[in-house]
Parts: structure tokens; sequence; C-alpha cells
């Protein structure tokens, strides 16, 4: 069951739709969130391997402030549950990454990932059918040819708006380990996709073979020290993208020096502090999500507590750090039994790379601002929302004494989390998964 409501909130508040099930199961989990080139639509892809594309409302004279709220355009199951009797392993139908190609014509085609298998879809209207067949009946039974006298030309009637969603392509067997992350290259041929250990390039026309471009795999697994956790093609130059690691590093690699890109381009590391060591750096020092500034020339990765941005002409440090929960850092203990410490948060750039977003624990969502080095804490819940309010900034105490709008640290909800996010191409919108939620906020309008 799903049901739609409208919340409004903070430097983001009219549309506010909120995808939800009340009772829901672990396949409602939202898994990925993202928006179309043009921010026209909205794919959220859950664990149940079902895609909810939403489509934005055209703007009204008579209801001007509803320009930006989505409504459900199409729904279609994109995977499905399947076993591997080699391995005798279940492969989940969970949607890992949902990447849109830009519009050509008149349809809209995106990539949907499950743990080994990328597909394409086709999203489509038809508005009008045909009629007046001469070898088909109304019902659309063969005609005896002895009873055709006449012969008929079809017409086009109108019909109701029909949205359909088609498998155009199926990419499969070219993964040994779970599909993290695909990327589609600015050229629209080609995309990537990596799992833990290698990543491959893809045509977007041929599904039968794909060529490797990255493997660290060692010949003796025993020695293995590190695994690939995301990758991302650059925005403007397709030979070259970026890899991140589990032990904080990030990899440049251009596929004009050599066609296996083993020996990367440019390396960026931050030294660790000795001082800061303990038992859970390297942990904490994982790379859960990587992205390139829509202008190319900055990096973005988030780890656990951090996110950090790095200038692509600087490899030593990053340029900016931006503390995201630094108040967990005691916790850390706590986190590693209940296993939140591998959770996987993404980060976002707005349109202009002047703000940064990501998620944190207790359905908070974090910003920053690059020019004014401001930040805010903001939450993502229908409790604290009502129609058309502004969000309100939270704020997290972290010593004893508690203001009267402050949360104190031991009372985080670390069951609701926000992992997956999304920002408007060139406006500010942000879409925001809160576990079975989706929360669509508008920058305030008069």
């Amino acid at each position: 069951m799903k049901c739609f409501s409208r919340y409004l909130p903070y430097l983001f508040r009219p549309s506010s739709t909120i995808l939800s099930s009340s009772c829901h199961t672990e396949a409602d989990i939202i898994s990925t969130v993202e928006f179309n080139p043009t921010g026209e639509l909205l794919a959220t892809g859950d664990k149940g391997g079902r895609v909810v594309v939403f489509q934005r409302e055209q703007e009204s004279k008579n209801q001007p402030h509803r320009r930006g709220e989505y409504n459900v355009y199409s729904t279609f199951q994109s995977h499905e549950p399947e076993f591997d009797y080699l391995k005798s392993l279940e492969i989940e139908e969970k949607i890992n990454k949902i990447r849109w190609l830009p519009q050509q014509n008149a349809a809209y085609f995106l990539l949907s990932t499950n743990d080994k298998t990328v597909k394409l879809w086709k999203i489509s209207e038809r508005d009008k059918r045909p009629e007046g067949y001469n070898l088909k009946d109304e019902e659309g039974r063969i005609r005896d040819p002895a009873t055709i006298t006449a012969l008929r030309v079809p017409v086009l009637q109108p019909m109701d708006l029909m949205v359909e969603a088609t498998p155009r392509r199926v990419f499969s067997n070219a993964h040994t380990y779970h599909i993290n992350s695909i990327s589609v290259s600015n050229d629209y041929e080609t995309y990537m996709s990596t799992d833990d250990l290698r990543i491959n390039l893809w045509n977007l026309e041929i599904t039968n073979q794909s060529f490797n471009i990255v493997d660290i795999k060692p010949a003796n697994m025993e020695e293995l020290t590190e695994v690939i956790t995301a990758a991302e093609f650059h925005p403007n130059q397709c030979n070259t993208f970026i890899y991140s690691s589990s032990k904080g590093s990030i990899r440049l690699c251009d596929m004009r020096a050599s066609a296996l890109c083993d020996n990367h381009s440019k390396f960026f590391e931050e030294p660790e502090d000795p001082s800061n060591r303990s038992f859970f750096s390297e942990i904490i020092s994982s790379i859960s999500d990587v992205k390139f500034s829509h202008s190319g020339r900055y990096l973005m990765t988030r780890d656990y507590l951090t996110v950090k941005v790095w200038d692509l002409n600087m490899e030593s440090k990053p340029l900016e750090t931006y503390q995201v929960h630094d108040y967990l850092r005691s916790k850390l203990c706590s986190l590693y039994e209940n296993d939140c410490i591998f959770d996987k948060f993404e980060c976002v750039w707005n349109g202009s790379d002047s703000v940064i977003m990501t998620g944190s624990y207790n359905n908070f969502f974090r910003m920053f601002d690059r020019n004014t080095k401001r930040d805010v804490t903001l939450e993502a819940s229908r409790e604290n929302s009502k129609p058309r309010a502004i969000l309100k900034p939270r704020k997290v105490c972290v010593g004893g004494k508690r203001r009267k709008d402050e949360i104190s640290v031991d009372s985080l909800d670390f069951s609701k989390k926000i992992l997956h996010t999304a920002w408007h191409p060139s406006e500010n919108i942000i879409a925001v998964a809160a576990t079975n939620n989706l929360y669509i906020f508008q920058d305030k309008v008069n």
C-alpha cells in the first residue's frame, strides 16, 4: 500500500511529496534516488526490485505554488530475485543504483542494477491506438481470408494516456562480485559497472560482452587488503574516471594511457594523523561515495564521519573537510556492535557546486555551503513537518546540559538513517529517502 501526502520545509519547503507505506516491509525500503538530467523526472528504486518514477507538475496560472510537486508517473518491477545454482547463492532483487540517460526523443531511458545484472529500460507514453485492421477483428482474432472483401485503412484513435516501461537491454554475467555503482560516460554510448574488485566498460548496444578496465583482484585472495567502493565517469571527459576504495583512497584513471587501467594517473589520499589512530580508523576511513562536481574540477568523497572536497590538481590533501556527525566519535564502539559503522552514506552537489548535502542518523540530513562555510542540520520527519511550514534547523547536544531545541546524542535513533539523497540539476529541489519514505523539499518561495 502506498499513500501520498504533502509536507513542506526549510531552505526547503513547498513540494514535499512523501511516498510511504504505513506498515512497511523490508522490500519497501528505498535503496536509491536519482533525478534525470532535466530534473523533470525522479526515480527511486527499492529493496523489492521496484522502480517508481515521479514526474514534476507543470506550472499552472491558478496554482503557481504547485510547480515543483512530483506525482507518480510510472511504476514497474525492474528486477526479480534469482538463484545462482552453480554457487548456491541467492541474488537479491534490490536496486543498487539508477542512472538516467539524456533524453534524445519523446521516450526516457534509464539504467538500473541489482547485485549482478544491469538493465536498460525505456519509459514511453501512448495516447493513441490503431483501429481498423484488415486481417484481425476488433478482439484481435485472425479473420478468415475468405470473409475479407474490402481494404480498410487503419486509423489512430485517441485513448487514455498509458505510460509503458519496457526492458530494451539486459547486461548480465559479467560480475563475480556485487555491483555497487554504474556510471554513464558523456559520449552516451558507453557506461561502466563496478563491483568490489573489477570495473567493466559496456557499450549500450552490446549486451553479450564487456571490457574489463580495472582489476584489483590479487592472485591469492588471502592477500586482499582493499576493495572498490564506488566509481564515476568525469562529466566532460569520456576517457577519465575515478574510483574509491575501502582504504580511503581515490584513484583517477585515463583510458588513453592504457587499455587496462591498473596504473592510475592520480592518487588522492589524506595522510592519517597518528594521534587519532584507533581500532576503528580503517573502517571509518572507507569511502562510501565519490562524485565529480558538475564543472569536473573537484571531487567529493564521503566517509563515515566526514565529507571531503578535493581539487583535481592537488593530490596531497583535501581542499575542504566537513564534519557530518563528529559527535558520534565517542559512540564508535556501540555503532560497531550494531553494524551501523558499516552504513554507506551518499553525498550530492547542488547544481552550481556551491552546496553539498549528505545524510546522517535520526532522519537528519546535512548541508554545507562552500562559500559561506555555514552548515545546517535538517530533519525529514512526518512529525516535525507541517503543510507549507519551513523546516527548522536541528542541533545535537553532546554535553550534559541540553537546551530546549536541542536533541541529546544519546537519544538519536540509529535505525532511522538517510543514506540516499538527490539534488535537482538546476533548482533547489532535493529528494531525501528515509527508510521507506521519500521526501521532496523545495526551496522557500514567496
